[in-house]
């Protein structure tokens, strides 16, 4: 149950968690990256209870990350595939991975991101669109923004 809404926060990570910040959410969309599209299968993987798995479709379909096709009318049931916003979510979800092996799973996990041509593993990192430059904390900086909460423009340089 979602406790609380960042809806008035000036800040794009806490808009994204209110559309995809439940954990059931991005383990969705996750499962729908690896080719799921059916409610029996996204309960199956998950091992979420119908009435989660029900209402978490649903506000997916809501915020446009997935879209609800109907494969059988009698009785009713529908396909859920991600749309293009949805499949966006793809290099956070794979960001969240990486840091996953490489700090909790010690590598372990049962699906890996392969290179379609080669098989090899994949090692996504995120890279500045302009530059091409892997970003860190050692090459890259944030700054504050005339919006910014006060205690942050007080800390960091002005843009």
């Amino acid at each position: 149950m979602r406790h609380k809404s960042f809806e008035g926060m000036d800040c794009p990570i806490a808009q994204t968690l209110d559309a995809v910040g439940e954990w059931w959410s991005l383990l969705i969309v996750r499962d729908a990256l690896h080719g799921l599209t059916r409610f029996d299968e996204f309960q199956r993987s998950l091992g979420i209870s119908s009435n989660s798995l029900s209402r978490r479709l649903t506000e997916l379909c809501d915020a446009g990350l997935l879209a609800r096709h109907r494969y059988q009318q009698r009785p009713p049931r529908d396909e859920y595939r991600l749309t293009a916003r949805g499949r966006d979510l793809q290099p956070v979800i794979e960001a969240l991975a990486g840091w996953g092996r490489r700090h909790v799973t010690a590598g372990r996990g049962g699906v890996r991101l392969v290179d379609a041509e080669t098989g090899a593993p994949a090692d996504p990192v995120l890279v500045d669109r302009d530059t091409g430059k892997p970003v860190n904390t050692t090459d890259f900086r944030y700054v504050a923004r005339r919006s910014a909460p006060e205690v942050k423009r007080a800390r960091m340089p002005r843009s």
